[in-house]
């Protein structure tokens, strides 16, 4: 079956996330766990300042498998079905494994695409301007100290 999952990054696990996203290491140990990097690749913040992005997922309920590698990182506000479960070739038996190649989420892909801005552009910048203020507080500091 295909998600749209909708996230927030929770406060303070920005610069972790970015890490294991560029190291790779996202989701590490998991099935699923190349998934969690094209997830990532994929993603867009909207408007209303969810991330957002459309998981493939075989297991019996929802994220049952991913839930504890995204929830390390992201409170998950929102996760629904894609498309119509009736229509899924794997949910509905007649073809197993169907959704690691399927088409059916498409469209809405297609249109989040088009949506907000890429979620790794924004992450970056994130944790760019975050060391960046880290830096001019710790330099001024460190001049402070200096004049005592």
């Amino acid at each position: 079956m295909r998600y749209l999952v909708r996230a927030r990054v929770k406060p303070g696990r920005e610069a972790d996330l970015l890490a294991a996203i560029e190291r790779g290491t996202l989701g590490c140990g998991s099935v699923a766990e190349g998934e969690y990097l094209r997830n990532m690749k994929d993603a867009r913040v909207c408007d209303d300042r969810t991330t957002r992005w459309v998981e493939v997922c075989y297991c019996p309920s929802p994220l049952l498998e991913e839930r504890p590698y995204w929830e390390e990182y992201f409170d998950l506000t929102r996760v629904q079905d894609a498309h119509d479960r009736r229509r899924c070739r794997d949910e509905n038996g007649t073809e197993a494994w169907a959704c690691g190649s399927c088409d059916c989420t498409q469209r809405l892909e297609k249109r989040l695409a088009e949506t907000g801005k890429s979620f790794l552009d924004l992450l970056r910048d994130k944790v760019q301007g975050d060391s960046a203020r880290v830096g001019a507080r710790t330099r001024r500091k460190m001049r402070i100290q200096a004049r005592s």
